[in-house]
């Protein structure tokens, strides 16, 4: 029985293989091909249709790396195929079955309208169904040559990554240009064959249903003539009919199916090669829209359609028509599909609001979930972000990819770190690139964690990544999959629709609360370091800005709000947090430019501030702060002056303001300001800290500061993972070329440690102790040439701590310092934002940082019976795929030491130092306009202008040590009333005020957007 299952099996992939699909065509004449190389980068159409063209042959190379070539194609369909279904069908010489990796094309008419999209596994564009014969066809393809970079899945280092090295050599060879007749009897019997064999491979092996279709496949195929399959293809599909025919099981699982076409808006390809991607995609979709009455298309990423919208006019408005049809949905509400765990509270914010805003105006939609399927790791504090914008669910997929535990739920309600809660799905089926195999839909039933209490999954279905889509062929397996015995049914619909009906089958879901940790890619919290410093800044200098700007336009007659400006620079930001750009895992040509990027920013924004600055008036030297607590700090002028200034949250004084604190004290490599006393070792490592204010308490239980090389080859995935073994073989960074004095002033002291090691690597760090601090700072230069190393900086703290506290966004999170489970033991690297608090009771230290996020904290008991708690912040990587090169050069940052801190300690000073005092020309303001009076907890994160330029002002507040607080939120300017509103600035409730003030009350790390309105306009 074994041999014989055997032989059929064998028979039917042969004949399919060999005999039906090849018969799919039953005809086909060849175009007449034309081919210009378009110079440099990517040309319009103009100019493309009025270039030289000349003479190209099949079986040629084309297409250095990233270049783009134009083809003519000129046929006309044949008199005899009047009546019949006629097709182009172009094959570029693609390399396997991946669209988004390799050549891709997009076909026009001669009047540039695009038609369609051809990639490996959509080589079709229709001509005509019927064919009246006599067609004259003439198109002009745009064929992108893009490299594959992951050719030897993610195991070969190469060149291609950037245009810069790829050199200029032709990478594919053109195979077919042809205008042909699909034979829909044979495709059907294709589809037919395929989805019966796929089902029968997926059954049990005494599951009579199996044995049935086997049996069935095989007499079908007795009635093939292999020499007229065209011919006999009816005669089979009919032997097959009741196979395909036999009703699923009324118990079956529930397969919620939407179109999709993940198109990663920069990875294995840089943006302006995204911003192709969307246009093919997006035709072939808006294509199979037309095909299909019953296709439904999920689509996420407001930046994409504003790339379609300003490139593609006439793909944009069949956009417009399928969303009005109902056939296309928006989805996700944000501007790209983000990391999940990097860009900061008011970033998040600001993708959901860019995001949600764009679909409403344009579409008339407001989006109600949130759908995020690859993003590594997902912060806490998405719950309460996407209610606040409006939102219902909340999807993704990366969580199965877990390395170490699996995932307990597909379904269920998400807690956030402040208790809201989002109903959540990742799909069973394990993918958000479906194409309905009898694999994946065996896959998705077996999988489904919540079975006997819910019965339905989604199934993000079409090619991804770098875009493709859904086909026909899939369409098609999804009609067949409708109501089959054996299999699940799907059903295709709109992504709302699936989330309704699954919370009302199942709204007593099971509950997981805080972060959804990905066991997974935890290197991304540190590759491309230059690129996660470039977000960083950015994000503080657009909070500057926009206070500024705020603060300029209240109190400075003729000032405008930069409305516009601020909106398109904080649209680049939010583009640069896409998933593979921000994690550090795109190729070296997106990197270089996100580099370029945030420079761009950075003047830009500068520029705003500076304007609006000078705009409150010069005549004074005065210091700004910009983060939301008051500053007692020394700042340097540009003359260089040292100065002591006390400055109010959110505010301005003049230099030089305040008690003058006692003094700084250098004695050979020891730093002592009266409230910490550090001391320097011979070999540039700290020796000692020594807390003053709590009696010289000594913080370090051993090398403080340690500089710890990493060897560094994880099993795959190089820019993406760390693995665990990196721990076992390291180099401690002890050879100090020099350990100078280099600052001995009264209010900064300063000592620079100089090294060199590896492979021509140097690290020069300046530890620093300023006057009224107790934060001691390292000012970090690399220069660094190491390949598959990591460096971490660690500082031993005798601190008994059960668990760390890491910020998030809006707020931080809590996790163990033990390993007692298997959930532990897997976050052996995690991420955090400013800071990373570590204490026992009574006691406590945090590590600042200006750049970093990836970290890890471990616990060890020593010989005296104390415990070493040791926070490890991570500082640069070494990967060589995808970017060879990832990484290389130059860095400067600074991370902080600060003993004795409380919460609200390292929350005050990781905004103090991503928030540099600003010390400016300027006559500044008497009071901040905006602040807060008691409070505790109640954080300003940003102040700006209502984004409908009503000139109201918009705070956005929330709590930040995890507890109840109450505080009154005075104004500068006349409040002529306060609302509560959403992440939109739609109002909610009225807010409670008195005079110029609104009451504030907080629950634990609660967010409140307040909508201010001014007097006297």
């Amino acid at each position: 029985m074994h041999d014989e299952r055997r032989r059929i099996e064998e028979r039917v992939q042969r004949v399919h293989d060999q005999r039906i699909k090849t018969a799919i065509y039953a005809a086909s004449v060849p175009f007449e091909v034309e081919a210009w190389q378009a110079p440099g980068e990517p040309v319009p159409f103009e100019e493309a249709a009025a270039a030289s063209y000349e003479p190209f042959a099949m079986d040629t190379p084309w297409g250095p790396p990233w270049g783009t070539t134009w083809f003519r194609m000129r046929g006309q369909v044949p008199a005899e195929w009047a009546g019949k279904r006629v097709e182009a069908v172009i094959d570029l010489g693609f390399i396997g079955d991946w669209p988004g990796n390799q050549a891709e094309a997009l076909v026009h008419l001669t009047d540039g309208t695009p038609l369609k999209a051809v990639n490996p596994l959509n080589q079709y564009v229709a001509i005509a169904n019927p064919a009246v014969g006599g067609e004259q066809i003439d198109y002009l393809v745009e064929a992108a040559s893009n490299p594959d970079i992951l050719a030897d899945n993610f195991s070969k280092i190469t060149p291609l990554g950037d245009k810069l090295t790829a050199g200029d050599k032709p990478i594919y060879t053109f195979q077919r240009a042809d205008i042909a007749v699909l034979d829909e009897e044979v495709w059907h019997l294709d589809l037919d064959v395929q989805v019966l064999r796929e089902l029968m491979l997926e059954l049990g092996e005494h599951d009579p249903r199996r044995h049935e279709i086997m049996h069935t496949l095989d007499r079908a195929l007795d009635l093939l003539d292999l020499d007229d399959v065209s011919g006999t293809a009816a005669d089979v599909r009919a032997a097959l009919k009741p196979a395909l025919s036999k009703p699923a099981n009324a118990s079956a699982h529930i397969v919620s199916g939407v179109g999709h076409a993940h198109i990663d808006s920069a990875w294995l390809w840089p943006i302006r090669e995204t911003k192709r991607k969307t246009s093919r995609t997006f035709s072939n979709v808006t294509s199979l829209a037309d095909e299909y009455d019953d296709f439904i298309f999920a689509c996420s990423q407001a930046q994409q359609y504003e790339w379609v919208r300003d490139n593609y006019p006439k793909v944009w408005a069949r956009i417009q028509e399928s969303v009005k049809k109902g056939q296309w949905a928006p989805v996700g509400g944000m501007w790209v599909e983000a990391d999940g765990n990097l860009p900061g509270g008011e970033a998040v914010a600001r993708q959901l609001i860019h995001g949600k805003r764009f679909f409403i105006e344009h579409f008339g939609v407001e989006t109600k979930g949130v759908w995020l399927p690859d993003s590594f790791g997902y912060t806490a504090a998405y719950p309460q972000l996407a209610k606040l914008a409006g939102n219902e669910w909340f999807l993704t997929q990366k969580i199965s990819w877990n390395q170490t535990n699996k995932f307990p739920h597909h379904t269920f309600w998400w807690e956030g770190i402040d208790g809201t809660r989002i109903f959540t799905h990742f799909p069973p089926v394990d993918t958000y690139n479906a194409r309905f195999s009898g694999e994946e839909m065996a896959r998705a039933t077996r999988n489904y964690q919540e079975k006997g209490a819910a019965t339905r999954s989604l199934a993000p279905f079409g090619w991804g990544d770098g875009g493709g889509g859904p086909t026909r062929e899939i369409m098609e397996r999804a009609r067949r999959l409708a109501d089959l015995e054996g299999s699940p049914k799907v059903v295709v619909e709109h992504p709302d629709d699936f989330f309704a009906k699954a919370r009302e089958e199942y709204p007593d879901a099971p509950v997981w609360v805080g972060e959804l940790y990905l066991e997974l890619h935890r290197a991304t919290y540190t590759s491309q370091a230059r690129t996660k410093q470039g977000n960083r800044r950015s994000e503080h200098k657009l909070r500057e800005a926009e206070l500024w700007a705020t603060t300029a336009a209240l109190h400075a007659p003729g000032y405008a709000y930069p409305h516009e400006k601020l909106d398109r620079l904080w649209k680049t930001v939010l583009l640069h947090q896409f998933h593979d750009i921000l994690p550090g895992s795109s190729i070296a040509w997106v990197h270089r430019e996100a580099e370029a990027e945030y420079a761009r920013v950075a003047v830009e924004v500068e520029e705003l501030t500076a304007e609006a600055v000078t705009a409150l008036g010069t005549g004074g030297t005065r210091v700004f702060n910009t983060s939301p607590v008051e500053r007692r700090e020394v700042v340097r002028t540009a003359d260089g002056t040292l100065a002591h200034t006390v400055v109010p949250a959110n505010g301005s004084a003049p230099l030089g303001t305040g008690e003058a604190p006692r003094p700084v004290t250098v004695e050979g490599r020891v730093l002592d300001n009266g409230l910490v006393r550090v001391e320097v070792a011979e070999d540039g490592t700290l020796a000692s800290v020594r807390d003053l204010r709590a009696g010289g308490r000594e913080v370090l239980a051993d090398t403080g500061n340690l500089l710890r090389l990493h060897t560094d080859l994880p099993n795959y995935w190089d820019a993406w993972d760390v693995d665990k073994h990196y721990k076992n073989r390291y180099t401690d960074l002890l050879d100090a070329e020099s350990v100078t004095v280099v600052e001995e002033d009264p209010l900064l002291g300063a000592i620079r440690v100089e090294r060199s090691f590896g492979k021509g690597s140097r690290i020069t760090q300046t530890i620093s102790l300023r006057a009224g601090s107790p934060r001691i700072d390292f000012e970090t230069d690399i220069d660094w040439h190491e390949a598959e190393k990591f460096l971490k900086a660690g500082f031993p703290v005798d601190v008994r701590a059960a668990h760390s506290s890491a910020e998030i966004a809006f707020g931080h999170i809590q996790r163990p310092t033990h390993t007692n489970t298997s959930w532990e033991s897997a976050r052996f690297e995690v991420s955090g934002h400013r800071w990373v608090h570590i204490g026992e009771p009574g006691y406590g230290v945090a590590v600042i940082n200006d750049s970093t996020y990836g970290h890890d904290v471990t616990r060890t008991v020593r010989e005296d019976g104390g415990t070493t708690t040791t926070v490890h912040l991570s500082l640069v990587r070494a990967p060589r795929i995808p970017d060879p090169e990832a990484d290389q050069g130059k860095h400067r940052f600074t991370y902080a030491l600060l003993p004795g801190a409380t919460i609200e300690d390292a929350v005050a000073e990781g905004y103090s130092l991503n928030l540099p005092l600003r010390v400016a020309d300027s006559a500044g303001t008497p009071e901040p306009v905006v602040s807060v009076e008691g409070g505790g907890g109640v954080t300003i994160e940003s102040v700006k202008l209502a984004d409908d330029a009503s000139g109201d002002v918009v705070v956005r507040v929330y709590e930040s040590l995890g507890g109840r607080a109450q505080g009154t939120l005075r104004t500068s300017f006349p409040l002529a009333g306060a609302q509560l509103t959403d992440l939109l600035e739609r109002p909610l409730t009225s807010a409670d005020t008195d005079g110029d003030s609104v009451s504030v009350t907080l629950r634990p790390f609660e967010i409140q957007t307040l909508r201010l309105a001014v007097g006297n306009k």
